[in-house]
């Protein structure tokens, strides 16, 4: 791929004399001119080659017309291609239309494929699967609506059950009447499980209702469809013994508010036939979701806005890639988005970060959660506690480190704090407890975080104030050196990320960064922002290093615990192989990215073989990039291999 560079050709000394020319000129004439040439100047400083090799450098992918995308959630595929998608993008007129968009970008040939897309999959969840698919869960099944805005009264209604031998399910446009005649239409289908009976010792049978939500609305526009009282309703159309049993009850429909609403679909995305084929669909609608592969191959789905626009009670669930079926998993509250990394056969370890929605006083705490008895060991010790809303969090490398770093943050919901802190947690510690690391260059929140090939992290973009409020997004890069715990500054990007903001690390050891959605356009915050369409891509300073060695695995999978046989003309020169499991990112969070260290042994024909670690806490099956790095921390470009369960 040959990405068209946004920097100025003025490579040759002629051009620098002209620039040169220019300083003077301006120094006498006009400051005007001095910018120009300034400009000029800092374009040609950081085309050289050894600024590359200091700072790295970047570039703009060629988006084709007629590609535009609002890209909120990027995936990287096992086929090297990157999975963009923007469902409806954040416009409530493409929602309206019913136009939902993917689109597959592959890099090496710098094209860019329209994907069918069978739904509104903004703002869902996604996770790697041990096949190498893709879990896509939730989405949107309604935009917000402020409350000058709404038309219709409505909220939530509980419709109940009586009936111990049967359930029942009620489809979208059922309808809702009141004693008064008051009528209220369902949005969504909504099932309702059979009432609970009890026999008592003494033969006594007890039926306890059984009960499920759904968000209605009146049939009329205006306040003459407010309710503010609790109601019992009928529900048209049941007569006998089914109107008493099934019934509705709410408390207020009003003209309040109204949040997004989540879905409860599921898809899985196939990378070889590049289609989504829909599965079984969750209990809970979700809306902003996390989605985490666990050590046995399964998914689990917290949080996220349910089909009323409240934050999902607790009501977690569990997916099983080999029946394609969701099952209940234990209770516990999380904000939206929140950042969990495996850390044991049955347990988790909660960063804190997350992408808001919830109260500030709830589920905001980082711990261990154990799910096979649902204890949750709260980790203490990070600073601005209150600041960890829209953080980036990341599993250090290598992984057996078990090390976990917070970057930055902001404030609850649309507050203008920002930290430049950074915290790190040792999970092995006894009492794990975070300790303060480096600060960033400044206060910065949407930051995205991304796990390299030579165990470094690099981080890039994000703002210092809500959605970039007053044109504050932060044009720095810095690469985080886990050994040196200190950060080193990278080129500067030209394209500036905030809100709805996602990058991956590319198989050529490149990363892209997609997206971002400014809430207004301009410093003064008086014009609407608008979506950025640019894909800008980072070349790091070890590709400006010389020539790179080759690696090529030589097996198509490897079991958990085996060995990995890779070729390899400069088996002396690489001092490091890693796996790296495809990252997977939406709102600055990566559900899956990890980078696991190998033990290799050098054959005296000249071949390697890596060790891969049999635990499946730390090796989660699935797809990896195996990347080989020389000792200056040069790497290989990816080739592909699939992890699986130890025989």
């Amino acid at each position: 791929m040959a990405p068209r560079s946004v920097r100025s050709r003025l490579t040759s000394r002629k051009a620098w004399f002209g620039a040169a020319a220019v300083v003077v000129l301006a120094a006498v004439n006009a400051p005007a001119v001095l910018d120009v040439a300034g400009g000029k100047y800092h374009a040609w400083k950081i085309d050289q080659p050894s600024y590359k090799a200091k700072r790295g450098h970047w570039s703009l992918a060629d988006l084709p017309d007629g590609h535009d995308l609002n890209s909120i959630h990027a995936i990287l595929l096992r086929t090297g291609k990157v999975l963009l998608i923007a469902g409806s993008g954040n416009d409530v007129k493409q929602f309206n239309g019913g136009v939902f968009k993917s689109t597959l970008w592959d890099p090496a040939a710098d094209t860019f494929q329209k994907i069918d897309t069978p739904e509104d999959l903004f703002c869902a969840g996604h996770a790697q699967l041990p096949d190498g698919k893709v879990l896509v869960a939730g989405g949107t099944a309604r935009y917000e609506m402020l409350k000058g805005d709404v038309k219709r009264a409505g909220g939530a209604m509980l419709v109940k059950n009586e009936d111990p031998d049967r359930s029942r399910t009620f489809p979208k446009g059922t309808v809702f009447r009141s004693p008064d005649g008051a009528e209220y239409r369902s949005q969504f289908e909504v099932r309702v499980p059979a009432a609970k009976k009890a026999v008592s010792a003494t033969g006594t049978a007890r039926v306890t209702a059984s009960e499920a939500r759904v968000y209605v609305e009146s049939d009329i526009d205006g306040r003459r469809g407010i309710t503010n009282t609790t109601t019992q309703y009928a529900i048209e159309g049941l007569k006998g013994e089914d109107a008493d049993n099934f019934y509705g009850i709410a408390n207020k429909l009003g003209l309040d508010k109204k949040d997004f609403q989540g879905v409860r679909d599921a898809y899985e995305f196939d990378p070889v036939t590049e289609k989504y084929t829909k599965v079984d669909s969750m209990s809970e609608a979700r809306w902003y979701p996390t989605l985490t592969t666990l050590s046995d191959g399964k998914v689990l789905a917290v949080s996220g806005l349910d089909d009323i626009g409240q934050v999902v009670p607790g009501k977690n669930e569990l997916y099983d890639p080999a029946t394609k079926t969701w099952s209940k998993a234990p209770s516990r509250y999380f904000p939206t988005y929140p950042s969990f990394f495996v850390t044991g056969k049955s347990r988790v370890f909660y960063s804190g970060s997350n992408a808001g929605y919830g109260p500030a006083d709830k589920g905001r705490a980082p711990g261990l959660w154990d799910l096979s008895d649902n204890s949750f060991i709260p980790v203490p010790g990070i600073e601005d506690p209150d600041i960890l809303e829209t953080s980036s969090s990341v599993l250090l490398p290598p992984a057996q480190d078990n090390k976990v770093m917070v970057l930055g943050g902001g404030g609850v919901g649309e507050s203008k704090k920002a930290t430049a802190r950074t915290a790190i947690v040792d999970l092995d510690d006894k009492k794990p407890a975070f300790t303060r690391g480096p600060e960033l260059p400044q206060q910065t929140r949407y930051l995205n975080s991304v796990l390299m090939p030579d165990d470094t992290v690099f981080t890039t973009g994000g703002s210092n104030d809500y959605r970039g409020r007053g044109a504050s997004d932060v044009l720095r890069s810095q690469i985080y050196d886990p050994e040196k715990n200190a950060f080193t500054e990278a080129a500067a990007p030209t394209v500036g990320r905030n809100y709805h903001t996602e990058a991956l690390l590319l198989p050529d050891g490149r990363v892209a960064v997609f997206g971002s959605d400014p809430l207004f356009g301009d410093k003064a915050n008086s014009r609407p922002g608008r979506f950025e369409q640019r894909v800008e891509v980072f070349e790091p300073p070890y590709l400006h290093h010389g020539d790179r060695p080759a690696l090529k695995v030589r097996q198509a999978s490897v079991h958990r615990g085996g060995r990995l046989a890779l070729k390899t003309r400069d088996a002396d020169r690489i001092a490091k192989v890693r796996l790296i499991r495809p990252g997977s990112a939406t709102h600055v969070t990566d559900f899956d990215q990890r980078s696991i260290a190998l033990d290799v042994e050098r054959r005296g024909d000249g071949t390697l073989t890596a060790s891969v670690p049999r635990s499946s806490s730390l090796v989660p099956s699935g797809w990896y990039m195996v990347f080989g790095s020389d000792r200056n921390g040069t790497p290989s470009k990816a080739d592909w291999v699939r992890v699986e369960a130890t025989t």
